[in-house]
């Protein structure tokens, strides 16, 4: 239903690149995706699914169509104002961390609320380190923390400005087998909690069957691949 829509595309298209090099990465995408929702982008690489992400994210802006995040029209947003709507509604996990290397795991987790200017944010990032199971690593550096710690610093980056929405770029791609299904739970098990909605792009089918939804996209189009979809449509 649109009135519980978190996220809503319209038509969005997308082309990158100059001249005769431009290429049309996304075409004429409508999506709605509900609030508590998890969802997963599966396809092959260069379809589109990671560019269809960032725009999710207001990382990327579309060419053509309307994007409305969390009540938010983000086409008409300056730079300073989607760096704002991001702070306060999404919270993003990047494959490859992302962390600044001369902060500590604490100071990591604490950024997106300094730069909100929220008076406890050592407060709240230790909570959230806490809560994903490092709370003896807070002065620890990203390179004294192995891969899955690193990816567990910014899961709670991710989670600690209370996002309606959280945002996943193959989150366990860099990490080994065991690693990845502990981040996988720490995501799916913060979704539930907060019911918030979680958006992720991945590879790994098993990931992507956890989702309630499952959007395939292919050369810049997307199709719904959901198992209850094709079970109510054969029945």
């Amino acid at each position: 239903m649109q009135s519980n829509s978190v996220i809503t595309l319209d038509g969005v298209e997308l082309s990158l690149g100059h001249g005769a090099g431009r290429v049309h990465i996304l075409k004429g995408i409508s999506l709605q995706i509900s609030k508590g929702q998890s969802v997963g982008l599966v396809g092959p690489s260069g379809s589109g699914k990671s560019t269809l992400l960032m725009i999710m994210a207001g990382l990327e802006r579309a060419d053509k169509g309307s994007v409305s995040i969390a009540g938010h029209e983000l086409g008409g947003m300056s730079e300073d104002e989607l760096a704002r709507f991001r702070g306060n509604n999404v919270g993003i996990i990047f494959q490859s961390f992302h962390l600044v290397p001369n902060m500590t795991a604490l100071e990591n987790v604490a950024i997106p609320l300094e730069l909100a200017g929220e008076p406890d944010a050592f407060e709240r990032a230790k909570k959230e380190l806490e809560a994903v199971g490092l709370g003896s690593r807070l002065a620890h550096y990203p390179a004294q923390l192995s891969g899955g710690e690193q990816q567990r610093v910014a899961v709670a980056r991710a989670l600690v400005s209370n996002p309606e929405i959280l945002i996943a770029d193959e989150p366990t791609g860099n990490l080994d087998e065991d690693t990845g299904r502990q981040i996988v739970e720490l995501m799916f098990s913060a979704q539930r909690e907060r019911n918030m909605t979680l958006v992720l792009v991945t590879h790994d089918g098993a990931l992507a069957d956890k989702c309630e939804r499952k959007i395939q996209v292919r050369s810049g189009t997307i199709t719904e691949a959901t198992a209850q979809l094709r079970e109510a449509s054969n029945g």
